[in-house]
């Protein structure tokens, strides 16, 4: 029921280690499972250590593969496995292996589609450098901001899938390396499948060889290719959501986001290049007015044009239809901000009267960003109604209905996203 992959390159200390322990945790589990080794052109011993551990361990094989890529491992091995739910894992066995039944309990049980840990959800548990923790961070937004993915964890080396939503993906996925995980996960949110998040408990490997520039300009180079093919309707996406698809397609609007997760990242760029243009008008504006003056025209301007880019950009507003009226909200909007942050610079001002220009800056600038989140909350559901995220014969549960469950082990704390379904809807 269960095929659990560990590709490798070079493993011959971590390999027999690893797989002996994730053999004994296989044992306790109440379903058949297997574990592959998924050998990618290993040079040194790996070959050697594999063939003894299947040799002797019952439910082991090994595959040998001629050229590297973990990727290209994984989709091999997934195409040609005859198991109900493929998982696979890192050799190293950062992630605590408690958390593998949880993973696939929901596959098993039909709940989801596909199933990752992630070391971001609330209540995982994560020991690692500061450097691999930003990097994991800055990845994880930037795909939110240019591919509006929803799972929060692109690339924790611990993941699952059902057999047959993979037989539908894995043709798709192009990217034979690093890549291949956030490719799949993005085709899959894409095609309306259900993916969970098990949080996890992970300890970073500080002897891991993966060199990071060249993993981030293969990702960066992966995220062009896909999201292009994605804008261009090169992928069957479509044939994919009418056979396994929870739900029909998002309703977009001229190709804005119309989901709060997609306005939200949206006006967040806005609202950056309005803070920074904000500042350095503040700045000019002072030297021949005061603070007060210099922080209300300041604001005046940004705010015009901040309406006009979130009308547009954001909410997907296009014309003149209606423009002078949001003009007209957007500028009462304004004059909220500017209360938030004049009566800021008034307290400032009040608390410690010889604040330099820098101090009075910054007071002002996080008070304008606490002005922006007030903004942002009024444009959606005052300026702009009705350009929210609506999905066609979406249902609701009656009053009182509580969440529904499903048969079968679940993970506590665990996430999901994706569409839900209720009691008697169809797939």
């Amino acid at each position: 029921m269960l095929d659990v992959v560990v590709p490798v390159f070079d493993e011959e200390a971590d390999l027999g280690p690893c797989v002996r322990r994730l053999h004994a945790h296989l044992a306790g589990f109440p379903f058949p499972s297997r574990i592959t080794i998924a050998d990618n052109a290993s040079t040194d011993a790996t070959p050697r250590v594999a063939q003894e551990l299947a040799a002797q361990l019952p439910g082991v094989r090994w595959v040998r593969m001629e050229e590297k890529g973990r990727g290209r491992a994984l989709k091999h091995v997934w195409s040609t496995s005859d198991a109900d739910v493929l998982a696979y894992m890192d050799v190293d066995l950062s992630t605590d292996l408690a958390a593998l039944l949880p993973l696939v309990a929901g596959l098993l049980s039909g709940h989801s589609d596909v199933a990752i840990g992630s070391r971001l959800a609330r209540g995982s548990h994560v020991v690692r450098g500061a450097k691999r923790e930003v990097v994991s961070r800055c990845y994880n937004l930037l795909l939110h901001g240019t591919l509006r993915v929803r799972f929060s964890d692109a690339q924790c080396g611990f993941k699952a899938i059902r057999a047959d939503v993979a037989q539908r993906l894995l043709p798709l996925v192009e990217d034979p390396g690093w890549f291949f995980d956030t490719e799949l996960l993005v085709l899959a949110e894409r095609s309306g499948l259900r993916i969970q998040e098990i949080p996890v408990d992970w300890v970073d490997d500080p002897d891991s060889r993966v060199d990071i520039v060249a993993t981030a300009v293969a990702d960066l180079r992966g995220i062009r290719r896909l999201g292009t093919a994605i804008a261009t309707g090169r992928l069957p996406l479509q044939e994919v959501r009418d056979a396994l698809g929870r739900g029909p397609q998002p309703v977009s609007l001229g190709g804005v986001p119309t989901s709060l997760a997609g306005q939200l990242t949206r006006f967040v760029g806005v609202g950056l290049l309005s803070t920074l243009a904000y500042a350095a008008l503040y700045l000019l504006f002072q030297e021949g007015a005061g603070a007060q003056l210099a922080n209300f025209l300041a604001l005046l301007v940004t705010a015009v044009a901040n309406t006009a880019l979130n009308r547009r950009l954001t909410f997907g507003v296009r014309g003149r239809r209606g423009a002078a009226r949001h003009q007209a909200q957007g500028l009462l909007v304004f004059l909220l901000g500017w209360g938030i942050t004049a009566g800021s610079l008034t307290a400032l001002h009040a608390g410690a009267p010889g604040a330099g220009r820098g101090v009075e800056l910054a007071v002002l600038t996080a008070a304008n960003l606490l002005a922006t989140v007030v903004r942002f909350l009024l444009l959606r559901t005052w300026v702009f109604p009705g350009r929210r995220h609506h999905r066609p014969g979406a249902t609701t549960a009656p009053t009182g209905a509580g969440p529904t469950t499903t048969a079968g082990p679940t993970a506590t704390g665990t996430t999901t996203t994706g569409p839900t379904t209720t009691e008697g809807a169809t797939r």
